[in-house]
């Protein structure tokens, strides 16, 4: 079961696990501090149940997971979060003896990890960073999802050229491949430019790679 210790929907959340009340309470009035959302969770399975159903706020943000639980541990959290494609940065808090397991958390995935005791700016520094990086993530992410759709929206004919386009073809060497003529190509790439709402060729150019990188 979680704590909501705050709850501003349209801002980032950080999400923290900890089986440790006293922790919870803590953490929670430091980021309460530099207004910093944050929700409480007494364990990663308590987590996990809550991020699968179907109204988890999936709002940029970050976690901050205790490397070291009862039942389930921090890592074995991380890797059922990478198993369920969690987007969120992981920042793990560890014990002077945890270091190698930090090391391989970081392996795994981990954006960093914080040794006890807590130094508060060093904590509120690493949050924001993983914030920043998860709203520069998030973003990416709708352009691609942008793009897609704007891909699908393209007739067979228009999504043939496209790929032909991106490959640096000329509308000449287009038209001899697909059998049509250059006129023909021009009008159809004209249609692709304006369902892709691309200003440029270049801008086509990167629209396309960066949702095929994704």
């Amino acid at each position: 079961m979680s704590n909501n210790y705050s709850q501003s929907p349209e801002l980032p959340i950080v999400h923290i696990i900890d089986d440790d009340d006293a922790v919870l309470d803590s953490l929670s009035l430091l980021f309460d501090s530099v207004e910093i959302n944050a929700i409480g969770y007494h364990s990663g399975a308590a987590f996990l149940e809550a991020y699968q159903t179907p109204d988890f706020n999936l709002h940029t943000g970050c976690i901050v997971l205790d490397i070291r639980m009862p039942i389930m541990s921090g890592m074995d959290c991380q890797k059922k979060l990478n198993e369920l494609g969690c987007p969120l940065p992981i920042i793990f808090i560890t014990g002077h003896g945890d270091v190698s397991l930090a090391v391989e958390a970081m392996k795994n995935g981990a954006f960093d990890f914080i040794e006890k005791p807590l130094r508060e700016q060093t904590l509120i520094t690493a949050v924001q960073a993983a914030i920043t990086r998860s709203i520069r993530d998030d973003e990416r992410h709708q352009r691609v999802k942008d793009t897609t759709n704007k891909m699908n929206s393209l007739t067979e004919r228009e999504k043939q050229i496209l790929n032909r386009v991106i490959d640096g073809k000329a509308n000449k060497t287009i038209a001899s491949e697909l059998h049509l003529s250059e006129r023909t190509i021009e009008i159809h790439r004209a249609h692709v430019m304006e369902k892709m709402q691309a200003g440029s060729l270049a801008q086509l150019v990167r629209m396309v790679l960066d949702a095929a990188n994704t």
